[in-house]
């Protein structure tokens, strides 16, 4: 019964993990962005 939700929680944990790339990448963005500003401001 218990390696019947193997599949499952692998998906899960691929998606949690595609999720958290994306969200490095998007907050990596943003953050060069705010230096970018931040320099473009002085």
């Amino acid at each position: 019964m218990r390696r019947r939700s193997w599949p499952r929680l692998r998906a899960e944990t691929a998606r949690l993990l595609k999720a958290e790339k994306e969200w490095q990448l998007e907050r990596e963005i943003l953050r060069r962005a705010a230096a970018y500003f931040a320099k473009e401001m002085k």
